[in-house]
């Protein structure tokens, strides 16, 4: 017999070999028939998959991450399946389950897939899908394995087998399909009712822009027909808010191929739009006692060989800028940290000096392969709204506290509902990171203890740590209900201890500060792209690059909408003019687009009265009014977005 403890602390006596689907079973018929995947001892297993040891259990339905992560990768089996049958010749490379969805990376050989084969893969999938076919796991020898691949031709499995420890190697087969793979999967493609084949991209082999180019497909599957409908209508909404039309709408940002690819371009608008984000996240940290500093856009070689960044990300770092002067080499600097650190050694410090909070909105760069870049989300240059704080042990929990108040505050502004979640080191992999177990182990309770001190519930996470250090992470949902990784906190005792930092103490001893890495926006890039789609370009009023444009209806009254435009900007609305010699129901139309939210529009009665005809975005007419009651009434409305 074995024991299963149970969520609660219950702990009940199973036969040896019993699976987690029975033992749902044994609690009720309902549960067992709506659990997909379950973890033993925080373990991934498959439901079908025999216990012969004591463990904890855990369920996991489709409302759940790891309930969806199993039932996608199965998924991605089955359009794997489908592609064999219906191509001859195909190679596979990985095919994971993902947020939404899953893909599958193929060499198709002599075949060519467009979009026109979609629907074809679609009626095979759900073919096989009719068969019920039993997903069946199976532990195999790396010896097997290399001769079962092999003699299917699949030479990119067996290079990832050639790199697999024997032992540790399994297959899941689902009818004539077999993939190497370690799980989970559903026990049955049974629950697959409604499938979709999403898009097509190439995905070089293993990341390696060396190596052959593959297909990557694209897919998604629901459990009900109904909610593959409800998905599809909300990539039609995201296709509507994709902040690079809305961006090019709002003469916000562009791309140049003269410039460089993942190289943005801001506007004037857009310019406006960052300065008045940076404006306003430097007056809290004022408030914080935050100091302001500003570091080169490039750092000598051995700065980042200190910090280990380029033992970490040397490789996908642009590569070296050489100088005159033999053997000096310099690098686009990657991150601010290092920079930071160097300014802290400037001068000898003190326990008085404590805390030290350096701010700085540093553009750092990364090379991202050019398949990966995607408008402002993935850039190869982007803004840090980056700081880093420098404290004794007692200040720690205080100072972390106070960072989750900023970032909570800033999210609050622009209406995001987040979770956070706790990223740990990987215990299974240390030579990922750098430090000490006990550093590791005192700040990781440091964030644990300051995410309960706030009643902050907390997913932790392991191996999603910097190599530094652990963090906090703030994942935003927007509209959509889509998640994005922005603000976050990570607490650092390995930087201070490669660069030597260090102040003294109330003892006059030499001691190591502890460093805090923050950044709330997370980057200016990632976060304008994310507001844009989360508010459709209806961008706070406070925000918005233009508050209002003037409209006359013919040139006979431009001049008295230059007046109005003066007169607004003097009061510090920010006002432009549309005086094209165009219909003003054009100019509406022209003007809605751009998503500016009031429209003012002019002629001989406003003329007469020093009024305006005001008309709120998405509210349509709200009547005339003075120009300067009207100004008046836009400053309060943004007086009271900004005190919330």
């Amino acid at each position: 017999m074995i024991n299963i403890t149970f969520p609660d602390g219950n702990i009940k006596q199973f036969e040896d070999g019993v699976t987690p689907f029975q033992v749902a079973e044994s609690i009720s018929a309902g549960l067992a028939r709506n659990i997909l995947a379950a973890t033993l001892n925080d373990e991934e297993w498959d439901i079908s998959r025999p216990i012969t040891h004591d463990g904890a259990i855990k369920f996991f339905k489709w409302e759940d991450e790891e309930g969806k992560h199993a039932f996608w990768h199965t998924s991605a089996h089955l359009l794997a399946e489908a592609l064999q049958e219906l191509y001859k010749g195909i190679q596979f490379g990985i095919g994971p389950a993902i947020e939404n969805g899953f893909y599958y990376d193929i060499d198709p050989g002599e075949n060519t897939l467009t979009s026109a084969d979609f629907a074809k893969i679609e009626k095979k999938m759900l073919e096989l899908v009719a068969r019920k076919e039993e997903v069946v796991r199976r532990d195999i020898s790396k010896a097997d394995a290399l001769k079962f691949f092999g003699d299917g031709g699949q030479t990119l499995k067996c290079e990832l087998i050639n790199e697999l420890e024997d032992g540790h190697i399994t297959t899941y087969t689902q009818g004539n399909f077999t993939d190497l793979c370690r799980g989970p999967h559903i026990p049955t493609t049974a629950p697959i009712k409604a499938v979709k084949i999403l898009s097509l991209a190439g995905a070089y082999w293993r990341g390696d822009e060396k190596r052959p180019q593959l297909v990557r497909v694209y897919g998604i599957t629901f459990p009900k027909k109904s909610m593959l409908d409800e998905y599809l209508t909300l990539l039609e909404e995201a296709k509507k808010r994709d902040h690079r039309k809305i961006g090019k709408d709002m003469e916000l940002f562009a791309f140049s191929q003269n410039v460089g690819a993942g190289l943005p371009l801001w506007l004037p608008k857009g310019a406006a739009l960052r300065n008045r984000l940076q404006d306003y996240l430097a007056k809290i940290q004022k408030k914080y006692g935050y100091l302001q500093v500003i570091t080169p856009h490039i750092g000598n070689k051995n700065l980042y060989v200190t910090s280990g960044h380029y033992a970490k990300y040397g490789k996908d770092s642009f590569q070296p800028i050489h100088t005159p002067e033999e053997g000096e080499e310099y690098l686009l600097k990657p991150m601010n940290c290092p920079h930071h650190c160097e300014i802290f050694r400037t001068s000898p410090r003190s326990y008085k000096d404590l805390p030290l909070r350096f701010a700085e909105f540093g553009t750092v760069y990364r090379y991202e392969q050019s398949g990966e870049l995607h408008g402002l989300t993935r850039v190869r240059s982007f803004t840090q709204d980056d700081a880093h704080l420098y404290c004794t042990p007692d200040q720690l929990k205080q100072e972390f506290l106070s960072v989750m108040d900023i970032i909570n505050h800033i999210l609050g502004v622009f209406g995001f509902e987040y979770e956070a979640q706790i990223s740990l080191r990987d215990p299974k992999n240390p030579t990922k990171y750098v430090g000490s177990d006990e550093n590791w182990q005192r700040a990781e309770q440091a964030i644990i203890e300051a995410c309960a001190e706030k009643g902050l519930p907390a997913k932790q996470v392991e191996g999603e740590a910097a190599f530094y250090g652990p963090k906090l992470d703030f994942m935003v949902k927007d509209a959509l209900g889509r998640r994005w990784q922005l603000g976050t906190i990570q607490v650092d005792y390995n930087l201070p201890e490669r660069f030597g930092l260090e102040y003294t103490g109330t003892d006059n001893k030499k001691h190591r500060p502890i460093m805090i890495h923050r950044a709330p926006f997370g980057s200016l890039e990632r976060f304008v792209a994310v507001l844009l789609e989360h508010t459709a370009g209806k961008l706070p009023l406070w925000l918005v690059p233009d508050q209002v444009v003037v409209l006359p209806i013919s040139e006979k009254y431009n001049d008295y909408a230059k007046h109005v435009v003066d007169e607004l900007n003097d009061k510090d609305v920010r006002a432009i003019i549309d005086d094209r010699n165009e219909k003003i129901g054009k100019k509406i139309r022209d003007n809605e687009l751009k998503r500016i939210p009031y429209l003012l529009i002019v002629g001989e009665k406003e003329a007469s009265n020093e009024e305006v005809s005001v008309r709120k975005q998405g509210e349509g007419d709200k009547g005339s009014k003075k120009i300067t009651i009207f100004a008046d009434e836009i400053n309060a409305e943004v007086a009271e977005m900004m005190n919330k």
